[in-house]
């Protein structure tokens, strides 16, 4: 049985979760979508049990019933041919996305993660889903006004957050930028300009003493504090990695708890969240990304993350 990698060429994580499959006599098959239609061929039939067929590249190949798990890292979009028109690239783009993606959502296995619950876990729904699951999170707004913004900061008494909802990535100019949290304070209410452009979303900003990054896979969790030595780090710790110290730290036990409901919840098997740590000892969940990055943690404290994965998937179940 064979755990299909979909990952993009360059994925250095992707690299290790092979090697760690490898090690453990598990077949793979690695694969990026952008590969379709161009160097992977599908050849799938439906038959009594479902879809079989055939993947394959030039040099590999693999049955579809011989799947046994995926690992969804990451892929890049489908790659056309060249001298397609605009009408024909979004036919044939929808096309692939209902064939390939149709079928292979078909199959009968475990997905590390399922792209359309992962598509499901929007902050907002987030928020009020880790609520339900016993977990504690910030007192937060989702507007395009800026009254409202005002209103809220009012009731909060202290300096807001400004984050983004969706992707925290950009491409400007050519260039990657990152649209990391803003402090906001009480000044800053004046002038409120592109608010009202698209939604925001506003929490207050919390007072912790540290952060903590919790990757669960399965139900195995792999918890590290982040202590910020910079100002920047402390308001985003994305914002200057040379200032961060690591540890490794345990949750609380109803925090372990909420985080596996939640999950539960979304149907997912792999998370990273993201916590305040308040000097009272609270943890505030902020946010949880379904494919969230782990590498350089697992470096820093020998966490054995890429080996859970690796059983997660050699297993195709949970445990």
């Amino acid at each position: 049985m064979t755990v299909l990698v979909l990952a993009r060429d360059i994925d250095w994580s992707a690299d290790r979760l092979v090697e760690a499959l490898n090690e453990r006599g598990v077949p793979v098959f690695r694969t990026d979508l952008a590969a379709f239609p161009q160097s992977l061929t599908l050849d799938a039939r439906l038959g009594r049990r479902g879809w079989d067929g055939v993947l394959a590249t030039e040099h590999r190949e693999v049955q579809l019933s011989d799947i046994r798990s995926v690992w969804y890292r990451h892929p890049s979009h489908f790659e056309l041919p060249t001298g397609m028109s605009g009408p024909e690239r979004r036919h044939a783009s929808a096309e692939a996305r209902c064939g390939l993606g149709g079928v292979l959502s078909s199959l009968d296995v475990m997905w590390v993660n399922f792209p359309a619950r992962e598509s499901d876990a929007l902050k907002p729904r987030q928020l009020q889903v880790a609520r339900r699951c016993g977990l504690a999170v910030p007192d937060s707004l989702v507007t395009n006004s800026p009254e409202s913004v005002r209103g809220f900061a009012a009731g909060i008494g202290g300096p807001l957050a400004g984050k983004t909802l969706a992707a925290s990535m950009l491409i400007e100019s050519g260039r990657f930028q990152m649209a990391y949290t803003r402090r906001i304070e009480s000044a800053d209410l004046a002038d409120l300009t592109g608010v009202d452009t698209t939604a925001h979303l506003f929490q207050p900003f919390l007072t912790k003493s540290w952060e903590a990054r919790v990757t669960v896979v399965g139900r195995r969790v792999f918890a590290a504090s982040i202590h910020a030595g910079s100002d920047a780090a402390k308001v985003d710790w994305r914002a200057d990695y040379d200032n961060l110290e690591y540890a490794v730290v345990k949750p609380p036990e109803p925090t372990v708890t909420g985080m596996l409901r939640f999950l539960d919840s979304f149907g997912l098997y792999f998370g990273a969240f993201d916590f305040a740590v308040t000097p009272d000892s609270e943890w505030i969940m902020l946010e949880c990304n379904p494919f969230g990055e782990y590498g350089w943690l697992e470096d820093a404290l020998d966490l054995p993350i890429t080996s859970a994965l690796a059983d997660l998937l050699a297993n195709g179940a949970a445990g």
